[in-house]
């Protein structure tokens, strides 16, 4: 998938870099109302202050050069906190990051990086409903629904379903009074896919000024290769548009998943990445 040198958003054509440094600027200002800011090194530190998402470490704003220490000095500091060790950034704005990271120990994932840059509105099946959620909604099963979701990653239909993600449900009350009020603040904007009444899929967009991600966006595996994930985004463009956001852009899991977004108007103009440490290496660096 070749990278666009342009994107046209609200009917202007934007080059590419002033559209990556837009982004860096939201992916540092999102985190903020929800966390406080600890700089170690190179590296901005977003520490929730109650329940919820735990984000990444990313580069500071302007950082341009990381070693493996600072790596591992920010990995020891999360470790400290309880947090995952776990980064992200984009390719084209820090490209000496990911060999840095490598060198920590730490696994290094690209996703290609997606910006809307034409609306295509594709219909999903006749039996699906999609609409906007509300904090009265059951927010623990919609949660459970993300879950299982992810847990089957890509795009195959299997027959993992709502049953499933029924015996994972988790309703901490602290949590779901953080993502009830965030939805009634408008800090994420969620759709659910329904047939039958009954969720299905379930995504989000966190809209900040003039630009939003869309994020966490999964179908149950039972109910893949209808439309639902393309309606869900279809939703959420519709909903930031109508809020006056001029840049909506998301990380797509894999090639496969970009596909599909790309079936509503989104395209490459960059590559996501993320760093972990190894799946249960039990490592210390």
């Amino acid at each position: 998938m070749a990278l666009l040198h342009s994107v046209k958003l609200a009917g202007v054509v934007l080059p590419i870099n002033p559209l990556l440094s837009a982004l860096e600027t939201y992916y540092d200002a999102v985190p903020r109302a929800a966390c406080r800011i600890e700089p170690i090194g190179p590296f901005t530190l977003f520490i929730n202050r109650g329940p919820g998402y735990s984000y990444y470490a990313r580069p500071a704003l302007g950082a341009t050069r990381f070693t493996a220490a600072d790596v591992r000095q920010a990995r020891a500091r999360r470790r400290e906190l309880g947090v995952p060790e776990a980064f992200e950034w984009v390719s084209e704005t820090t490209p000496t990051l990911a060999s840095v990271a490598v060198a920590a120990g730490l696994v290094v994932t690209r996703m290609p990086l997606m910006v809307l840059d034409t609306q295509v509105r594709p219909a999903p099946d006749a039996d699906v409903a999609v609409r906007l959620a509300t904090a009265d909604d059951d927010l623990p099963l919609l949660n459970a629904v993300a879950q299982v979701a992810f847990a089957a990653a890509g795009t195959a239909a299997i027959s993992t379903g709502l049953d499933d993600a029924r015996r994972v449900v988790n309703g901490d009350p602290a949590a779901v009074a953080t993502q009830q009020a965030r939805l009634n603040a408008g800090l994420t904007v969620t759709a659910v896919a329904l047939v039958d009444g009954q969720p299905v899929g379930i995504g989000s967009h966190q809209p900040l000024g003039a630009v939003t991600e869309i994020v966490g966006l999964g179908v149950l595996p039972a109910f893949r290769r209808r439309g639902i994930a393309a309606a869900l985004t279809t939703r959420l463009v519709d909903d930031a548009l109508a809020r006056g956001v001029q840049t909506i852009f998301l990380s797509a899991g894999d090639e496969t998943i970009a596909r599909v977004y790309e079936r509503v108007g989104f395209r490459r103009v960059g590559t996501a990445c993320t760093a972990e440490p190894p799946p249960f290496s039990g490592t210390t660096p």
